[in-house]
């Protein structure tokens, strides 16, 4: 059933109950997408956190994953599953943030379970704008000003959302959890660990953090006080999201993204004639001559060819091939096309946040010191544990933060009582961009052959 924007949340909710098979590859470790209630800023439908569980129903460990900037917990499926295989008992839950029933993904599910085709997906999210609004019932992007709670989407809001997450996965004592991310969701994990959970600090319960190509203490940005005031000013008056490829329309990143990845994995070879002839294209995902639908999507991706703004979303995948009309893809880079576009064509664990609220932004930048300083209490973030961490830590670090993920891992054990006996940081090849470590062909991938030592050496 097609869902208008409007009726999306509830029925979602009513949907899914408590969980939905996720469509696991064939022969591949079961997966589950369900939801836990946690409480929060509202509204209260929306007081929820959604996991996409890989791995046995009944782990002897688990590996809580937090995705990065505008990422989903599709992120992690193909790393996700071969850690899963490598690894006895382990289990990964990959979380989705509290913005999920805000995405009409309907229509993707069709896509997915083969009851809808794929020009039938592409007009209903994005052929409506420029063909005069068919099929009747499309997508409808969202006003952001009727969701100006979500300015309250922080840290805390998804700290909390974690803390939900972690405890159901130590239940039953278990002991043997870890808790991570990639970029973003890696500097979440940081402080996570350093957090003050109504008295309780946050590393205690933990196994260990895993930083995949992100952390605090000079990482990312940090912001000065006067910067911090300016930008939750800036906040209360514009759009709560964030939206990465320039569109001023909140939800065209995920659009863009899945339509995309669901083109290159069931039509790869097909002409990408359909997308490039579409005129909000952006020009700097299309290589201007007529090219195969995998071939378009490599190119949007990769280090050589995406715009240096979004290396965020950057891997090392190949390049256009030589000849042929249309022209396609040759893998010569560690991450194949095909798993880049598996990662990004899939459901119901899809791999980009399409609402991405604004304020974690803030809130992150913030936290960069990982102190008790002027701008974490003007932001009310509660980083009050750092120097009592006495958690293993494992960092991985790409081409993308110039050393600053490693040196920020360093720092973060050099102040606290973490050991450098127990912990692993990672200076990957030069080859590894920003998505690698989530997409790269297994022999290929430098986070999961040394992440699965960390883990299993506990």
């Amino acid at each position: 059933m097609r869902l208008r924007q409007g009726t999306a949340i509830a029925t979602v909710l009513s949907a899914v109950a408590l969980a939905w098979p996720a469509g696991a590859s064939a022969g591949g470790p079961p997966e589950e997408y369900v939801s836990f209630r946690s409480r929060g800023p509202g509204p209260s439908q929306l007081d929820r956190v959604w996991v996409n569980k890989i791995g046995p129903a009944n782990p002897e460990r688990v590996l809580v994953l937090m995705p990065g900037t505008a990422g989903g917990a599709g992120d992690f499926t193909l790393a996700g599953r071969e850690l899963v295989d490598r690894i006895p008992g382990l289990a990964v839950w990959a979380i989705d943030r509290r913005s999920q029933p805000l995405e009409d993904t309907s229509v993707f599910e069709e896509l997915q379970a083969g009851d809808a085709t794929l020009q039938e997906a592409f007009d209903y999210y994005l052929g409506w704008i420029v063909n005069g609004g068919t099929p009747a019932d499309h997508f409808d992007f969202i006003n952001p000003d009727d969701h100006g709670y979500a300015r309250r989407w922080g840290m805390r809001t998804a700290l909390n959302d974690a803390r939900v997450v972690v405890n159901r996965a130590r239940a039953g004592g278990r002991r043997d959890v870890w808790l991570g991310g990639h970029s973003l969701g890696a500097s979440l994990s940081a402080a996570y660990a350093a957090w003050d959970f109504g008295g309780r600090p946050g590393y205690r319960g933990l196994a260990g953090i895993v930083l995949i190509d992100g952390g605090l203490l000079g990482s990312f940005d940090a912001f000065t006080l006067a910067e911090a005031q300016q930008q939750i000013e800036d906040l209360e008056t514009s759009s709560p999201f964030r939206e990465l490829i320039g569109l001023d329309a909140p939800g065209a990143t995920g659009l863009f993204a899945e339509i995309g990845g669901y083109f290159a994995r069931l039509d790869p070879t097909g002409s990408a004639a359909t997308l490039q002839s579409y005129p909000l294209l952006p020009d700097d995902f299309d290589p201007g001559i007529p090219v195969t639908n995998r071939a378009l999507f490599g190119h949007a991706f990769d280090r050589d060819t995406a715009p240096d703004a979004l290396r965020l979303l950057h891997v090392n995948g190949g390049g256009l091939a030589a000849a042929g009309d249309p022209r396609d893809w040759d893998d010569g880079g560690i991450t194949p096309v095909a798993n880049l576009a598996e990662t990004f064509g899939q459901e119901p664990a899809n791999a980009v946040e399409w609402y991405f609220p604004r304020r974690l932004t803030i809130d992150t930048n913030g936290a960069n010191a990982m102190r008790m300083n002027p701008v974490a209490r003007f932001l009310g973030l509660r980083l009050e544990h750092t120097r009592e961490i006495d958690l293993p830590v494992y960092a991985f670090q790409t081409d993308l933060t110039g050393g600053g993920v490693l040196r920020g891992a360093r720092e973060l054990i050099r102040r606290s009582d973490a050991t450098w006996r127990r912990s692993a940081l990672i200076e990957g090849a030069p080859e590894q961009s920003h998505l690698d470590p989530l997409a790269a062909a297994p022999d290929d991938n430098e986070f999961l052959h040394t992440v699965e030592r960390f883990i299993e050496r506990g």
